[in-house]
């Protein structure tokens, strides 16, 4: 089965810190519909007719389409692919677009699941941050979702902003559990080049966060969200249990998938593909049934460098055996060694029929995972 990704590159304006591919001007939202299900149209065969397991409206801010263009794209999906058996439908949504009516109409659709960009329930940060919620909406909406049977929510947070203080992080970490969401992704602020975020920093005008308090934060997060029941299943996201997200773990366990729109990636697990990152030339390419995209695809190596970078961020880590079938004897004794010489570091726990990383070196894993690489 398969998972199908949806970028809706709009937004109301932008964050500060985002790099994320995404346009502010409305007027091109009917065009984009159109286009969108074109593309769909013409690329449904890259999954080779798996059904679909997952689908995820990504952004952007998908929660600022309405309800017509919703209908009009779920009338596609269930024309170009087998979703009898789809299991987990995901809008990513910012708190302030869910409404009681909104709401209410996202329940005439087939969503059951909800992903809010909350990011911090400190006003001064959404207010550094150019969120265009506040705290007050972003309770409210979490709450209108649970009373209209919308419960299967994820919650976004970001730590290490600058001059975010440990009981401030701590109190965000206490507002989510008392709201009892059910699945977490917590991601430490990063200075993505081009960013009005990075401009600042540069600039002088914020001071980065050191070493130490980020690593005392992500130990706070870890400590206080799996004493409180979560599974902390992947190095940024935690679930109660049943609550793991099927669609980014799709992506971590090698499942292939299909992205649509522009800068959206696809992978088919012999080819790895990524639409252009321009909104203007994605609609006139499609428009003329020619998909602007780039494509790479995929030798024994870099498939072999994908399975152990993803597999090693989750808490299933690295499968001998899978690993033998996938790739043969020769890089599975090598994964045997590295892993044994990171277990008698301490790093690493034999695990089922491999081996993962420890809950402690998950903070410091791109170093451990880049090891593994092979050239």
């Amino acid at each position: 089965m398969a998972g199908l990704y949806l970028h809706i590159p709009f937004c109301a304006k932008r964050c500060i810190y985002c790099d994320f591919y995404s346009n502010t001007d409305m007027k091109l939202k009917e065009r984009y519909v159109d286009m969108l299900i074109r593309e769909m149209e013409l690329r449904k065969g890259y999954l080779r007719n798996e059904p679909l397991k997952t689908i995820y409206f990504g952004g952007g801010t998908p929660s600022l389409f309405n309800v017509s263009e919703f209908e009009r794209i779920f009338s596609a999906i269930d024309t170009c692919f087998d979703v009898s058996d789809c299991r987990e439908i995901t809008l990513e949504a910012n708190p302030d677009d869910l409404t009681a009516e909104y709401v209410q109409a996202l329940r005439s659709f087939p969503f059951n699941r909800v992903s809010l960009g909350v990011q911090s329930f400190q006003q001064k940060d959404l207010d550094f941050l150019n969120r265009r919620h506040t705290v007050g909406q972003a309770v409210d909406a979490v709450r209108r979702c649970q009373e209209r049977g919308l419960s299967n929510m994820s919650v976004d947070l970001m730590y290490g902003l600058p001059g975010q203080t440990m009981e401030e992080w701590e109190s965000n970490l206490q507002k989510v559990v008392a709201l009892e969401v059910p699945h977490v992704s917590a991601y430490h602020l990063t200075y993505e080049e081009g960013t009005r975020l990075d401009q600042l920093l540069k600039g002088g005008n914020i001071t980065a966060v050191d070493e130490d308090t980020s690593h005392a934060m992500y130990e706070m997060l870890v400590d206080r969200l799996t004493q409180s029941g979560y599974l902390h299943y992947e190095i940024s996201n935690f679930a109660q249990p049943g609550c793991v997200s099927q669609h980014n773990s799709s992506y971590w366990l090698g499942e292939s998938y299909l992205g649509l729109g522009p800068s959206a990636h696809s992978y088919n697990g012999e080819v790895r593909q990524w639409n252009v990152s321009s909104l203007v030339r994605y609609l006139e390419g499609v428009a003329t049934d020619k998909l602007l995209f780039e494509q790479e695809e995929l030798d024994l190596n870099t498939r072999y460098n994908d399975y152990v970078m993803t597999r090693l961020r989750t808490m299933w880590g690295v499968d001998i055996d899978e690993i033998k079938t996938i790739f043969g004897d020769q890089l599975a004794n090598y994964t045997i060694s590295l892993s044994e010489e990171n277990v008698g570091k301490g790093l690493m726990v034999r695990s089922g029929k491999g081996y993962r990383l420890t809950d402690e070196s998950f903070f410091t894993s791109d170093g451990i995972i880049c090891d593994f690489l092979r050239i």
